[in-house]
């Protein structure tokens, strides 16, 4: 990275960095950016490592959010251009030349190496430009398709076992010969297979480190081609807070599960907060204009009525089939954390009937798999019905919602083209104290296909919720305490 760019190219650098960081999901503001500006007036640019360490402090605020700043940083400050100095002195003429010293490095444990060798295999595997064509770039997932360093995993559990074994085989010669032969055996046995353990879990450890550093690398080079802005968007992924429910993959949906009690811990606090300041009940009109004779008429202080306060009770309906159930699946989790806000919280799951699983939520553990295995969702068919599932929770758990009762819908209503039978949630809805519906589908897919969002939504109160941050604004602001 130089250091003798003007302070006005540096100005802008950090603007479009914190600006990129803002459309990731992570919200750095203008108090931020003045802080991260005094940082690198603070710390300067010799040591690029303590200069990402200085800004995350400034411009980092929650967990989570770490890695998103790590590969947009590596963007906005690259540690160099082109190819790296010390890669070029690597004589590598093929592939096999690569997964050599690849293996090598993996077994000394030479993370320098690695990362030279990772800029190497992007220059000469990973170039994905068309001839006559100037938008190219490199590919992380070409280069690690030609390399396969994952085949290389047995070959470095090997070295690096025969590099322990010539280490540790001068000290252990001389006590094997005092003490029981079986009892030296037995513990041999014991340590090795130790040893091996930690030798298999380095070497996974090591290659995934490589993958990490082929991809930081193919995003620098391709934005030096592309554009930082270009690349910053559909290479750096969103925080926690901002994917998709819908399109979250297995590894997203489980770090999802993983912000669940960060988030109700939090959630629970705001909610708190709420319910003290809705204690003071709502203004007697009667009484203050009363008070207000006193001070001629000018009703300087107020009188409340007395609150209720009573802790609302909740009921979730949550549709659980395809890819709605992550949604449903992690929101679940997320009020079941927040129980104690709720002087009772009951959940029914159904695709196309209703059955209460409130035990299984409050259980914990692989909810979904439980819900699907155990609970009776489905009748002769397995496509989403909704309406039939309102008949069905009308008919059999109509008890559990009351005057103190807030239902929440959790679906995308995609209702297969079956009748709405929209008398049956008229009827949930007129019965419970407060109804809302969450959409985890954008709004403006909402009635496209099979959707009959815009018909359910004049019955009950439908809000878009495609994201924790939205789940999060709708606890916070609008869910009844």
């Amino acid at each position: 990275m130089t250091t003798d760019q003007a302070p006005q190219d540096l100005a802008q650098r950090l603007v479009e960095f914190v600006d990129a960081l803002r459309g990731k999901g992570i919200p750095a503001g203008t108090s931020e950016t003045v802080d991260a500006a005094a940082v690198m007036a603070a710390l300067g640019f010799e040591d690029r490592r303590r200069l990402r360490e200085g800004l995350a402090s400034a411009l980092v605020r929650r967990g989570g959010q770490r890695d998103v700043f790590d590969m947009t940083f590596d963007l906005y400050f690259p540690a160099g251009v082109g190819l790296g100095a010390s890669a070029t002195e690597i004589d590598a003429e093929s592939v096999e030349d690569l997964r050599d010293l690849l293996l090598m490095a993996i077994a000394e444990g030479d993370t320098r190496m690695m990362q030279q060798l990772a800029e190497l295999a992007v220059e000469t595997l990973g170039n994905v430009a068309t001839a006559g064509s100037s938008a190219g770039g490199w590919s992380a997932y070409q280069t690690l398709d030609r390399l396969n360093p994952r085949t290389l995993t047995a070959a470095a559990e090997a070295m690096r076992s025969e590099q322990r074994g010539n280490g540790q085989g001068a000290g252990q010669g001389g006590g094997q010969g005092g003490g029981s032969g079986t009892g030296g055996s037995s513990a041999g046995l014991m340590g090795g297979d130790v040893a091996d353990s930690l030798t298999r879990d380095e070497v996974r450890r090591m290659i995934d480190l490589f993958r990490t550093m082929v991809e930081a690398e193919a995003r620098r080079r391709t934005a030096e081609v592309r554009g930082r802005e270009l690349v910053t968007q559909h290479a750096v992924r969103k925080t926690s807070g901002q994917i998709d429910f819908l399109s979250a993959n297995a590894q997203q949906l489980e770090e999802l599960r993983q912000a669940v009690q960060p988030l109700a811990r939090k959630l629970a606090t705001r909610l708190s907060a709420r319910r003290r300041r809705s204690r003071r009940g709502r203004i007697d009109i009667r009484r203050t204009m009363r008070r207000a004779m006193g001070t001629g008429g000018v009703p300087m202080r107020p009188v409340h009525a007395p609150p209720h306060r009573t802790r609302p009770e909740l009921v979730l309906l949550c549709d659980v089939s395809g890819s709605v159930a992550g949604f449903s699946g992690f929101t679940m989790l997320l009020v079941q954390a927040l129980r104690e806000q709720f002087s009772k919280v009951r959940v029914f799951a159904f695709v196309n009937t209703v059955d209460e699983v409130t035990d299984i939520v409050r259980e914990g553990g692989e909810v979904r798999r439980r819900i699907s295995e155990e609970a009776r969702i489905t009748k002769w068919h397995t496509s989403s019905d909704y309406g039939e599932s309102f008949l069905d929770f009308v008919a059999d758990h109509l008890d559990a919602v009351g005057p103190r009762t807030s239902v929440l819908v959790l679906g995308d209503a995609r209702n297969n083209n079956q009748a709405l039978r929209l008398e049956a949630l008229h009827e949930i809805a007129q019965r419970s104290k407060r109804c809302f519906w969450l959409n985890p589908e954008h709004s403006g897919s909402w009635g496209l296909g099979d959707s009959v969002a815009p018909e359910y939504a004049e019955v009950v109160e439908m809000h878009e919720c495609r994201t924790i941050s939205q789940l999060e604004r709708f606890i916070s602001r609008l869910l009844p305490v």
